[in-house]
């Protein structure tokens, strides 16, 4: 009787010791396993549906991606993906849906009034947000917006350049029609200030809403003016409609757009109407046609093969904004862990890193860190985009 109890005693004693030895390898295996969450609300549906398809595509390849070479430091990337339909209403529900659910950083929102709506809720919370849209409000004063951040050129950069462009062709009087929205009115406030700097006269100015079917009015009015060219800050299909409708008037000056009209979705749906417009944007759409040293254009080229492998066609100039989005935050997470308020210090301090839409150089003064030469001005031609400048 006692042999038995002791067997029993000495084997209930080497468990115990076993499972203790077991019990901290465990729990570190299962934290080294655990993933490190990203949130990402994007324009899937509604309006900027356009914008949004491109970069949730790109979220996606880019997360697979990461995962099959072993995520950050051995530990997967939970990617979650919510769609905010274009509406700021859902993209405030998913902004707190995402900080709810632990997420680390907030990649969004597609266009300018939907990242715009967030920027409370991501401050309050402290979570920091990687807007992919133009507009300077998202990230300016950096004083109201410290954990805030974005990858699209800023509007009163692409402001700058049509207004150069213009002055440089001699077209000083001008008309500007824009979308009665956060970007529209954006991009309406900056050309408002590039324009005077560059000796360039706004002598019409018109607004059109994001869901209109035709801007035929607009343009007439515009017509009576005379402008010697016209300005359009818009995205598709908004913006591919003025454009048809621009061609069936016949006003016989210049049409220039902005980097909104950057994907295949205008190209298609403005048709032959396309022909001729001029817009300023990212590099991604001619990456072929720059020059070998150029910083950017392995990178572009490499995007590019990679997303029609993935998906069979060529990714956008939205697409790119979520590869940049999407790489700040790997770059940040890897460097900061899981730890959000080193996650925003990280960003802020990024230097140097190549990026689609340019090279980032973040700073406590700037949250965009894209300069000028970050963009080049394009003409469609055929159908397709011809590098200009």
């Amino acid at each position: 009787m006692n042999r038995r109890i002791l067997c029993l005693l000495l084997c209930m004693s080497l468990l115990l010791v076993a499972g203790c030895g077991q019990g901290p390898g465990s729990t570190d295996g299962e934290k080294a396993a655990e993933p490190y969450k990203i949130g990402a609300i994007v324009d899937i549906s509604g309006p900027a549906a356009s914008l949004g398809e491109p970069e949730r595509d790109t979220l996606r390849m880019l997360a697979d991606e990461l995962n099959a070479r072993g995520g950050i430091d051995g530990r997967p990337v939970d990617l979650i993906i919510l769609d905010n339909k274009s509406l700021e209403t859902e993209a405030v529900l998913a902004a707190k849906r995402l900080i709810d659910q632990g997420v680390l950083a907030i990649i969004g929102c597609s266009a300018s009034g939907t990242s715009l709506a967030i920027v409370d809720t991501v401050q309050k919370a402290n979570v920091p947000q990687i807007s992919m849209a133009a507009s300077a409000l998202i990230v300016e004063p950096v004083t109201d917006r410290q954990w805030v951040f974005k990858t699209a050129q800023s509007d009163i950069m692409v402001a700058n350049k049509i207004a150069a462009y213009l002055a440089a062709n001699g077209m000083k009087n001008v008309a500007f029609l824009s979308m009665n929205n956060a970007f529209g009115d954006s991009g309406r406030v900056n050309f408002e200030k590039a324009a005077p700097i560059h000796g360039v006269n706004i002598i019409a100015k018109e607004k059109f809403e994001a869901t209109d079917k035709d801007m035929t009015s607009q343009l007439t009015k515009v017509r009576t003016t005379k402008p010697e060219a016209v300005v359009v800050w818009a995205i598709p299909p908004s913006a591919a409609i003025i454009t048809k409708n621009f061609k069936d008037l016949g006003l016989g000056v210049p049409l220039i757009q902005t980097h909104g009209i950057g994907n295949q979705a205008f190209l298609d749906l403005s048709g032959d109407a396309a022909n001729g417009v001029v817009a300023p944007m990212g590099k991604l759409v001619v990456a072929e046609q720059l020059p070998d040293s150029d910083p950017q254009k392995a990178l572009l080229l490499e995007y590019i093969t990679a997303f029609e492998k993935s998906y069979g066609t060529r990714p956008s100039t939205f697409g790119g904004h979520a590869h940049d989005a999407f790489n700040l935050v790997v770059h940040a997470i890897t460097e900061a862990g899981a730890d959000r308020a080193a996650i925003r210090d990280v960003l802020e301090h990024t230097t140097g890193l190549v990026g689609i839409s340019g090279v980032f150089n973040l700073s406590p003064q700037d949250h965009n860190g894209l300069g000028e030469d970050s963009m080049v001005v394009i003409q469609i031609k055929d159908g397709k985009w011809q590098l200009l400048e």
